[in-house]
């Protein structure tokens, strides 16, 4: 008597006692590699970092190691913030009206459209004996009352007169006009522009740009979704995104001027527009100078949701933002803030950044800890000494700044009857977004693979950002331990556990080896929502899938990933993903500074693969297997090994990223829509050999076309329903096909 199991035999005998051979002695959950109560020595389990945690930098050896590094940040920016790829530009449409004459200046009102529909607004500052092309400078005004319109009263600047950190009673009322001012008189046209719900931006709320606290349930949806929701999160989009967006447009408004030198563009700003500052000179290489003030610093990195997103500080933090403008000349100054330790943690680090590039006198702080929170007299002084010297403009240092007669409000405002304010509101903020999802998709879609050639394209912009989203590649094998802790030979099969740890992250995971004695050279990680006790059946017993594959000689691996089995002493599975303290409900102070529960399992079984490849006995083959709810981490995993998987069998029972409703699952992943989905992940992985199931039509038609493009259409097999035979059923048989 025999029992057939696809393309193979065995006895039925010998097919009983595998299936028994583990029930002694071991849970229904398999061997425990932690004690009894207890759980990993996993980093994870640590409190989540925020934005108040440390953010130390650490300088490349070498300027090739950090060309690398530099392309990393620089691209993680650029897809955090949802600038990969860059939003179509389209016509500015630029109005510039209501001039206003002083003595050395003019000042015009400016607005134009980043977006179609969405205005930026602001000050344009023009020196009057110009000559020629003149420097550009962005002055993003940051966290000051008011914004642009910004007014500090006269007892305060009285105070601030006594203090030493001002000059004079009118002009020193608006440090922020005073700056633009200052700069206009040096020679330079000046930009000042309005952050999202400031002064004449009102067409995204300050109450919803700067201080959102709560979802809105009216703004979550699957098509016509608001900020903040989850859509908005797995789409990439941001407020963050939008201002660094608006930055972008407010350099092209600049460079579209008769006067302006575009080989001579800065941008300065403090506190929250010291983080415009520095991420707009990050992304665009057309800045060459940059001060951004009281902002970098390696303690409190911005608490504003318009100065954090979801992944934009994963791994990383504004010190490193700030070294990806180098060798460019950059300054900055501390105060008594945040920023006070930035002379001894944070600038040496720079310094030694730039020495390293070649330029070590190209990075200067000033560190006026004396003062609060500022962007004072005392503190532009240092930036027009570092803008008249890097800029070119020729003048006898110091310079001192002098009064001037500020401009009201309505002297500034935008808007009048012959220029309305634009819509703003719900509905706006819908269209908005609805704009830049189809913007994007409709680039990705014509990248979509059709031959190698627009294959590879696709794989350098979806391939790429898919890269960002996960947030890992593969590590080294350098960087993995493993500490067996159980090894039991039962027959044919050798069981082994014990704990699997990447050193470079200080992650453990608990992990299970069955190997059979006959083994052929072949090893399939069996992918569980259970995690490794996905390879038992309740009793105790083998599951009689793995079982079939121990027969023919493949040796099969079972392991807990973050919050599974072992991960949870004993209590039952998480249903939300832990959270930082902070109790505004937006998403950017949690996965702005920590990957989601989702990317880090994909982490886990990463760090499986890594290691069963590089182990000593380096198997011919390495597959992959998820069957029941692990499909979608499989692919994601499949996405980042590519070729280090031979085979992989993955059902994504038709998930989709853009339908999960609510920020706290653990199936949340910031910008997992953004690149095509899940399809994106299993398209960029292609020729790998793929039984795919879940996915049948439409769905299937990205997958079936990045495989015919890569000359490997057979590789790709579409399970059909059978209902003389389970999904798993036919799995071993693919795997064991030959």
């Amino acid at each position: 008597m025999s029992m057939k199991l696809g393309r193979f035999v065995v006895g039925a005998s010998h097919a009983v006692a595998l299936l028994a051979l583990l029930a002694a002695d071991v849970s229904a959950a398999g061997p425990d590699v932690v004690a009894a109560g207890e759980t990993p020595d996993d980093a994870r389990l640590d409190p989540l970092k925020d934005l108040n945690g440390y953010f130390p930098f650490t300088p490349s050896e070498s300027p090739e190691a950090w060309q690398k590094r530099a392309g990393e940040v620089r691209r993680q920016m650029r897809v955090a913030l949802g600038l990969w790829p860059m939003p179509t530009k389209t016509p500015l449409n630029a109005v510039v009206h209501g001039k206003v004459d002083r003595d050395e200046y003019t000042v015009e009102r400016v607005y134009f459209e980043s977006m179609p529909g969405l205005y930026v607004t602001g000050s344009l500052y023009r020196p009057k004996s110009a000559k020629g092309k003149v420097p550009g400078v962005l002055c993003p005004h940051g966290h000051f009352g008011g914004g642009r319109f910004h007014d500090a009263g006269e007892a305060q600047v009285k105070q601030s007169i006594a203090q030493g950190a001002e000059r004079f009673e009118e002009g020193g009322r608006s440090p922020l006009q005073a700056r633009c001012v200052q700069l206009a008189r040096m020679g330079c046209i000046v930009f000042h522009y309005d952050m999202l719900g400031y002064a004449d931006s009102g067409q995204i709320s300050f109450e919803l740009a700067h201080r959102f606290g709560k979802q809105r349930p009216e703004m979550n949806s699957p098509t016509n979704w608001g900020l903040f929701s989850p859509q908005a999160e797995e789409h990439l989009q941001s407020i963050m995104g939008l201002q660094a967006y608006n930055s972008v447009r407010a350099l092209d408004f600049l460079t579209s001027l008769d006067g302006v030198d575009p080989r001579r563009l800065a941008v300065t700003g403090a506190s929250g527009g010291g983080t415009q500052t520095f991420t707009i000179a990050a992304i665009d290489p057309r800045v060459a100078v940059a001060f951004p003030a009281v902002m970098v610093s390696t303690a409190m990195q911005g608490g504003c949701t318009c100065e954090n997103c979801s992944l934009f500080r994963v791994g990383t933090g504004n010190v490193e933002f700030a070294a990806l403008f180098a060798p460019k000349p950059q300054a900055m100054t501390s105060a008594d803030d945040w920023t006070k330790e930035m002379e001894t943690k944070g600038f040496p680090e720079l310094q030694a950044h730039y020495k390293m590039l070649g330029a070590p006198d190209n990075v200067s702080l000033a560190a006026l800890t004396q003062f609060k929170h500022n962007y004072n007299y005392v503190s532009r002084a240092a930036m027009y000494d570092w803008f008249n010297k890097h800029l070119g403009l020729g003048h006898e240092e110091p310079i001192v700044e002098q009064d001037y007669q500020r401009l009201t409000s309505d002297e500034m405002t935008v808007w009048n009857d012959d220029h309305p304010q634009p819509e703003g509101g719900d509905a706006f903020e819908r269209k908005l977004l609805r704009w830049w999802t189809d913007d994007a998709n409709q680039q990705i879609a014509a990248l979509r693979p059709k031959d190698e050639s627009s294959l590879k394209a696709y794989r350098e912009v979806v391939g790429t950002g898919i890269d960002v989203v996960i947030g890992r590649g593969l590590p080294e094998s350098t960087e993995l331990e493993y500490d067996q802790t159980h090894k039991v030979e039962r027959g044919d099969v050798i069981e082994m556990a014990g704990l699997l740890r990447n050193k470079t992250h200080g992650e453990e995971l608990p992990i299970a080896f069955l190997y059979p004695k006959q083994w052929e050279g072949r090893v399939t990680i069996w992918l569980s929502d259970k995690g490794k006790a996905g390879l038992y059946q309740n009793d105790g017993s083998l599951d009689p899938y793995v079982a079939r594959l121990l027969e023919r000689g493949v040796s099969v691996v079972g392991v807990d990933l973050l919050y599974q089995g072992e991960f949870l002493a004993g209590g039952t599975p998480i249903d939300k993903t832990p959270r930082v303290a902070n109790p505004r409900e937006a998403a950017c102070y949690t996965f702005g500074f920590n990957s989601s529960v989702f990317a880090q399992r994909v982490h886990d079984v990463l760090t499986t693969i890594a290691f069963v490849r590089g182990h000593d006995y380096t198997p011919k083959r390495v597959d992959l297997v998820a069957l029941d709810g692990t499909g979608p981490i499989a692919a994601a995993a499949r996405a980042q090994a590519r070729d280090a998987i031979g085979r992989a069998v993955i059902d994504t029972s038709g998930f989709r990223f853009g339908e999960v409703r609510d920020l706290w699952s653990v199936d949340f992943l910031p910008g997992g829509a953004k690149y095509d989905d899940l399809p994106g992940m299993l398209a960029v992985a292609a020729p790998g050999e793929l039984l795919l199931a879940g996915e049948k039509g439409q769905s299937a038609k990205l997958v079936e076309a990045a495989y015919a493009a890569a000359g490997d259409k057979s590789n790709l097999t579409i399970a059909s329903p059978d209902k003389q035979k389970s999904l798993a059923t036919t799995a071993v048989e693919w795997l064991l096909r030959d």
